[in-house]
């Protein structure tokens, strides 16, 4: 594929099915992730994949962290949260984990985390791989940052959905460049 259609036609995929990237192409993925520009190459960012059972269980956990956050769920809520990792063979946990660095700001290499993100979904769109960046309030709660078990400083960045697609890639909509690009003169 190239380079420049890579970029301009990659979509999310939200329809996913089995089978989940094979371990070539998991390597691919990561590996691609790992290319994210990284001012001072602190590699600010980890991994979790979830898959098999491990999906039930990252159900309940976002399930509990609902009622935790107290937000009045319903029995519908509850079961959407519990059902969310199903939608995908696999999901991919992208997690923040900055550093103190006296050149290196911890929200920029937040931002590189999420650059690593985007990496697994270009390498996976370029392979094939139906995958879409699916995160919501539930990522940022406290609970499912615990039983994730990531460290103090650590945060959820994205919640990655990878499988086969079961439909075809839409085509990517075209906005016009101009809507989003001017010029500044001081």
């Amino acid at each position: 594929m190239e380079a420049l259609d890579l970029l301009l036609n990659r979509v999310s995929v939200p329809r996913l099915i089995e089978p989940a990237p094979d371990a070539a192409q998991r390597e691919i993925l990561f590996g691609a992730a790992l290319r994210a520009p990284d001012h001072g190459g602190l590699r600010p960012y980890r991994f979790l994949t979830v898959e098999g059972e491990a999906r039930n269980r990252m159900g309940n956990l976002l399930a509990e962290a609902l009622v935790e956050n107290g937000g009045g769920a319903d029995e519908k809520a509850l079961e959407k949260a519990r059902s969310g990792p199903l939608r995908a063979p696999l999901v991919v946990v992208v997690i923040a984990k900055p550093q103190d660095h006296y050149k290196v700001p911890k929200a920029e290499q937040v931002i590189t985390a999420g650059c690593a993100a985007h990496g697994v979904l270009l390498a996976a769109y370029a392979l094939g791989v139906g995958a879409v960046w699916r995160t919501g309030e539930l990522a940022y709660s406290a609970h499912v940052a615990r039983g994730l078990g990531l460290a103090a400083g650590e945060e959820v960045v994205a919640f990655l959905y990878l499988g086969t697609p079961l439909n075809p890639a839409r085509e990517a909509p075209k906005p016009d460049v101009v809507d989003f690009v001017s010029e500044w003169q001081g």
